[in-house]
């Protein structure tokens, strides 16, 4: 199993509305002009299954564009896609496909052309959760992400030729993490997939070309999201992370002392360390990724500010989404408060109003974080705001929080799922109000033992939830599914820390919720054939779009 990172579960940093159809569109795209190293004058566009049905209303189409000119999937310029790429003499084309459905549902053909005749064709998936995985390179079948330094080498099928691309390699003190070799048939053209954990030397590439039967190499390195932005604290960051966490001692101590694989792991790494949730998932992050903890918690606070700016605009600034179902909602909730007509009370509204803020600037194509999902991403800065609001908390502290919701979203992605097209709408704003119920317990002084609680009590509050977005949008009942998620989030908090224990233990539940997930019809879990998708009203909204 690939490393899950925090920043997989409280990211990628995107443009909504959806990370399997906007981040993950963008991300093969971005993928595939790394690989074509000719001037990009035409290029097509065909997609299959669920990228079929619904690119227009999730903006699969824009992302797609901004990936091949270059956009990142956190790139502001992507719902400008077209008249870009309009001024840059770029053609385009989009094609669907809704008869081969033995595709994976999100897939797309990207066809590359210059004008000297050159042209590439390549095949990428959207996996979920803005991962991809590309799946074909002309006619011939590979399989590789682009998460790692990647090295792909073009050749004839000839004796000697691995040994020369090892070789070079070996020169280069490069170390081979993966490598496969995929062709049509023997003798014919073949491609040399090599992944390396750390980066890939430029002049490699250079050396291995060198080889007669070589015809192209195609190196891709990772793009470190937001590496250009400056990090929010800046030098304050440092002193964070020994201050306020207690972290000194764990950093290069040689043991792996975050490791955990389990929410009872988990527990144990807490009480025998005697250290919180947030600490402990920091500790893993650093010990898998060799980065410094200041590195991590600065990376963090650039992600709690895109979290704080998405949730604030539309308050401030309507937005209508793409497809015209939801825009306003969050401005009239904060009106009701500021009159003193709130039935919830200040708290619950203030989580309710920043969690549909967040999925109105999202179904807006602007810039959110996925946590876990494009679907369910306002839930847990709905409820890291009322209560940083209320209770006059530091982004400092709410920064630590953010390490404690990653644990959790960590473990319903190694163990269970997140994703709608899987479990239903509880793997999405299920696990993200127990995400948010968690990091709630641990900021208002709760122990780990009752983070778990509140994490199981809200998975059991939510079991057996439906995604059924009408009209195949994220906009219509995920807006208002978020707030409930706030709210369930809020509640599961209140229960456990007035002593009310929880009597299935985390790791039950979560199976639970990925068993009844599994079991649910197809139309039940993000077809929009089901539930309000499939009602009168549901059905007409749909045509509109």
């Amino acid at each position: 199993m690939s490393f899950i990172s925090v920043f997989d579960v409280l990211g990628p940093n995107m443009i909504g509305p959806s990370s399997s159809h906007t981040a993950g569109a963008a991300a093969i795209a971005l993928l595939a002009r790394k690989m074509f190293h000719y001037d990009l004058k035409t290029v097509e566009f065909t997609l299959y299954g669920s990228f079929a049905q619904t690119y227009k209303g999730h903006g699969t189409d824009r992302a797609l564009l901004g990936g091949i000119m270059g956009f990142s999937t956190d790139d502001r310029r992507i719902p400008d896609s077209f008249a870009i790429a309009d001024q840059s003499g770029l053609s385009y084309r989009f094609a669907t496909d809704c008869t081969d459905t033995e595709v994976h549902p999100n897939t797309v053909d990207i066809l590359m052309s210059d004008d000297n005749g050159h042209a590439l064709s390549v095949r990428g998936e959207s996996i979920g959760g803005g991962k991809v995985r590309i799946t074909r390179i002309d006619q011939v079948e590979v399989d590789f992400t682009g998460e790692y330094s990647t090295l792909i080498v073009i050749q004839q099928d000839k004796p000697g030729v691995i040994a020369h691309i090892t070789r070079c390699l070996s020169e280069k003190n490069v170390n081979i993490a993966y490598m496969k070799l995929y062709r049509e048939e023997k003798g014919s053209t073949a491609y040399s997939i090599v992944e390396s954990d750390g980066v890939l030397p430029g002049d490699a590439a250079e050396q291995i070309r060198q080889n007669p039967y070589v015809q192209d190499v195609m190196l891709i390195q990772p793009q470190r999201q937001n590496a250009a932005d400056p990090i929010p604290g800046g030098a304050d960051v440092e002193d964070i992370s020994q201050k306020e966490t207690g972290m000194a001692g764990f950093e290069n101590s040689g043991k792996r002392q975050g490791y955990f694989r389990n929410g009872n792991e988990l527990s144990s790494q807490c009480e025998e360390r005697n250290r919180p949730i947030s600490d402990i998932m920091l500790c893993r992050e650093s010990e898998e990724t060799d980065r410094t903890e200041k590195d991590i918690l600065g990376q963090m606070h650039h992600t709690w500010e895109i979290m704080k700016s998405s949730a604030f605009d539309p308050v401030k600034v309507p937005k209508k989404s793409i497809g015209g179902l939801i825009g306003g909602e969050a401005q009239l909730l904060a009106s009701h408060r500021a009159e003193g007509k709130s039935v919830c009370g200040d708290i619950l509204n203030r989580a309710v109003t920043y969690a549909m803020a967040v999925l109105e600037n999202s179904a807006s194509m602007g810039l959110i974080v996925a946590a876990p999902t494009a679907g369910s991403s306002g839930i847990v800065p709905g409820v890291m705001l009322s209560l940083q609001e209320t209770y006059d908390l530091t982004d400092e502290q709410i920064v630590h929080a953010l390490f404690n919701a990653g644990a959790i979203g960590y473990l319903a992605m190694r163990n269970a799922t997140v994703a709608g097209a899987v479990g239903g709408c509880q793997a999405e704003v299920g696990v993200a109000a127990s995400m948010a119920a968690s990091a709630a317990v641990e900021l208002m002084g709760g122990t780990p033992k009752q983070c778990l609680y509140a994490a199981s009590t809200v998975l059991m509050n939510m079991l057996g939830l439906v995604c059924d977005p009408v009209g195949g949008l994220v906009e219509c009942p995920c807006q208002g599914r978020n707030a409930a998620g706030a709210a369930n989030a809020l509640t599961a908090a209140e229960l456990v820390l007035s002593g009310i224990p929880q009597l299935i233990p985390f790791d039950e539940m979560l199976d639970a919720m990925y068993t009844a997930g599994k079991r649910l019809p197809s139309e039940y879990r993000e077809t929009a054939k089901g539930g309000c998708a499939a009602t009168p009203t549901g059905c007409s909204l749909c045509s509109l779009n």
